[in-house]
């Protein structure tokens, strides 16, 4: 069963500012987590309940954080979180959901 993919004002707002070929990366991303949900990394503590998921995107390293709905067990639903690269990823995800 195909997940329901949903995004948030945080995530959208990284995504608009990136150029097309980066756009196609980053959906492939989002079709491999869609796939696969447990592909990406769970988090623990504060974050917990979150994944992240890594990837390469112009030679650099990109997080996608993300969760799942209502369970990491019985997803329906995948929740796009923000994107980013490593610096200050963690403290701005945490600002944001906390």
């Amino acid at each position: 069963m195909a997940l329901k993919v949903l995004d948030t004002p945080t995530f959208n707002k990284v995504v608009k500012k990136l150029f097309a070929t980066e756009k196609k990366t980053v959906d492939e991303a989002i079709r491999k987590i869609a796939d696969d949900p447990t592909l990406g990394e769970e988090k623990k503590g504060d974050l917990a309940g979150i994944f992240v998921f890594k990837f390469k995107m112009n030679k650099q390293d990109i997080l996608l954080s993300y969760g799942l709905l209502p369970s990491k067990e019985q997803p329906q639903e995948l929740v796009l979180l923000s994107l980013g690269s490593h610096e200050n990823f963690y403290s701005n995800l945490k600002r944001q959901i906390g």
